[in-house]
């Protein structure tokens, strides 16, 4: 058995929505402040740990030395209204969870851990709607995060539309996945949406203006049943150690 790592909660209140906010911190069982750790926020948050099953993951990936010193942050939605107005580009809250991730967590985790403090050193992910606040937020700040993962995102007219008009390509990583069945997906509206050409309108424009993008389609639908297996991938491409 891995040695487990632990995990430690946090609060943080945000000037920029006027709340306080939960934070989830997993440490590596061997983390040390002599060292010093890429940080990886995933929206969804407690959804990574729980359904992504993200501590077991990263504790068999430290034990066999495999990725780079990685602190993994999870931040909670309160509820599915909650989250739709800060992840959809349409809600409400949206503009402003997006300044609350790179101008108050940012700063925050920068100051409780041994951190990096580059866009390299700085990861985003998250599923569906959770992937698509992660991507509108590292093309609003891309000096501030450099790697961005997005399982399944929700694309809409305005995440093409920013994709279209961002020109600093060669600043962020990106991983970018969707499933061949998600041509129904049940949204939060009670509506339901083709998620699949959307996603291949989104990689075409990536493609197109030479964003540095894993691009994949797995057959399956919109579900943590296919996107908790795909993290050990995720890990692999995206944070497999190497020496800065």
């Amino acid at each position: 058995m891995p040695k487990t790592g632990t995990v430690k909660e946090h609060q943080l209140y945000s000037e920029a929505l006027g709340e306080e906010m939960n934070l989830l911190v997993y440490l590596p069982h061997n983390y040390s402040p002599l060292y010093k750790y890429t940080v990886l926020i995933a929206q969804d948050g407690k959804d990574y740990f729980q359904l992504g099953r993200v501590p077991r993951l990263l504790d068999q990936l430290n034990e066999d030395e495999k990725i780079e010193n990685l602190i993994f942050v999870g931040v909670p939605y309160k509820n599915v209204k909650d989250r739709y107005e800060k992840y959809h580009p349409g809600g409400s809250q949206h503009d402003a969870y997006v300044r609350f991730i790179a101008r108050e967590l940012v700063p925050f985790i920068d100051d409780q851990y041994p951190t990096y403090n580059i866009g390299i050193g700085r990861a985003l992910i998250g599923d569906s709607l959770a992937g698509t606040v992660s991507f509108q937020a590292a093309l609003k700040y891309p000096n501030t995060f450099g790697r961005v993962i997005m399982q399944s995102p929700l694309v809409n007219e305005d995440v093409i539309e920013n994709a279209q008009k961002f020109t600093d390509v060669q600043l962020i990583n990106f991983y970018h996945i969707i499933g061949t069945g998600e041509t129904s997906v049940k949204t939060t509206n009670g509506s339901e949406a083709n998620f699949l050409e959307p996603n291949r309108e989104l990689h075409q424009v990536m493609k197109d203006k030479n964003y540095s993008v894993f691009y994949d389609e797995f057959n399956g639908e919109h579900s943590w049943k296919y996107w908790q297996p795909d993290l050990a991938r995720v890990m692999e491409k995206m944070f497999r150690k190497t020496s800065y």
